[in-house]
């Protein structure tokens, strides 16, 4: 069992944006440069005294949310009375995740408040649990979105890479990982500002009424976005690096108001020079950008001489190898 001040990691879900509201497979991975955990007003932390009062405020109100809609608890058999006590003692979330970015600031903090509070904890040790847990997920990340799949927490709960299919098959599963070993890297890109998913997911639905447009989901986006799962947890870099180009090509086309436009010329760089693929994470409208490279400095530098901020998710010596298979 977890100590009760656990660290829980962002999430990057690295395939499966829009197209998962269809049924196609989804890819998540824990993202550790971010993470946050609970704590308490008045430790020695790094987090402002303002900031940390506006948190703890921020866990009233979902607490308050809890208490008025108590089925959504009843999964989770959240103990709200022991998470009312901890509250008045100043509790709040630590965090340097940044919010509106897609890397799951509220998502780590659900799993935290779970962890911490649930009655009858359900450990994620084996696969069977998952679903269950997902489903948990689902009921106490509503207040933060309307509406949850529950994925996201859930990779945030568990920390490993996830392969989510038909929505209640998951399973762990392994992306290629060596840790400053070779050029390839996947990487995110700072927008500079934050994006609201809500309103962007409304959109892209609003466009799905359009016959022609939810062909091109589901007859192109979901069949390169389900291969492109398949072989980068396969190893199959160099068919990868085919199919992510199409994809990023596909993703200029049928979500270009999504990609902020300071990026629409070096998105179309990538496209021109193979020198790196970009595609949306997340809902796009902000936030950060995902790149997959098999050079990595040559797309940071790139980057950099536009001016924009770049993060490596992981370095991995498969990416650049043209012998893979």
């Amino acid at each position: 069992m977890r100590k009760e001040d656990s660290v829980f990691s962002a999430k990057i879900l690295l395939f499966g944006e829009f197209t998962v509201i269809f049924n196609s497979k989804a890819l998540t991975i824990p993202y550790s440069f971010f993470n946050g955990h609970l704590s308490y007003i008045g430790d020695d932390k790094y987090t402002r005294y303002d900031m940390a009062v506006l948190s703890n405020n921020e866990l009233i109100s979902y607490r308050d949310y809890l208490l008025e809609n108590p089925s959504l608890c009843e999964a989770a058999e959240i103990d709200l009375e022991t998470f009312r006590k901890d509250l008045d003692n100043g509790l709040y979330f630590e965090s340097n995740i940044p919010k509106g970015f897609g890397v799951g600031s509220s998502r780590a903090l659900v799993a935290a408040v779970y962890e911490r509070y649930s009655r009858n904890l359900v450990r994620p040790q084996e696969d069977s649990a998952l679903k269950k847990l997902k489903y948990i997920f689902s009921q106490m990340e509503s207040y933060f979105h309307g509406t949850s799949s529950g994925m996201d927490p859930l990779n945030c709960f568990v920390g490993e890479p996830l392969l989510f299919s038909n929505n209640d098959d998951i399973k762990r599963v392994s992306v290629p990982h060596h840790e400053n070993n070779g050029d390839g890297a996947i990487f995110l890109i700072n927008s500079g500002y934050p994006s609201t998913t809500g309103p962007l997911v409304k959109k892209f639905m609003k466009k799905t009424l359009d016959s022609g447009y939810k062909r091109k989901i589901i007859e192109e986006a979901i069949p390169l976005n389900d291969i492109c799962i398949d072989q980068i947890t396969r190893g199959n870099m160099i068919n990868f690096f085919e199919n992510l180009r199409k994809m990023s090509s596909l993703q200029l086309n049928i979500f270009r108001e999504m990609i902020p436009g300071d990026f629409l010329p070096v998105w179309k760089r990538g496209l021109d020079t193979g020198e790196f693929s970009l595609k949306l994470c997340g809902s796009g409208g902000g936030g950060f950008l995902l790149g997959f490279t098999r050079d990595y400095h040559v797309a940071e530098d790139i980057m950099k001489n536009e001016g924009f901020e770049v993060m490596p998710v992981f370095k991995n010596s498969s990416f650049r190898t043209k012998e893979s298979n």
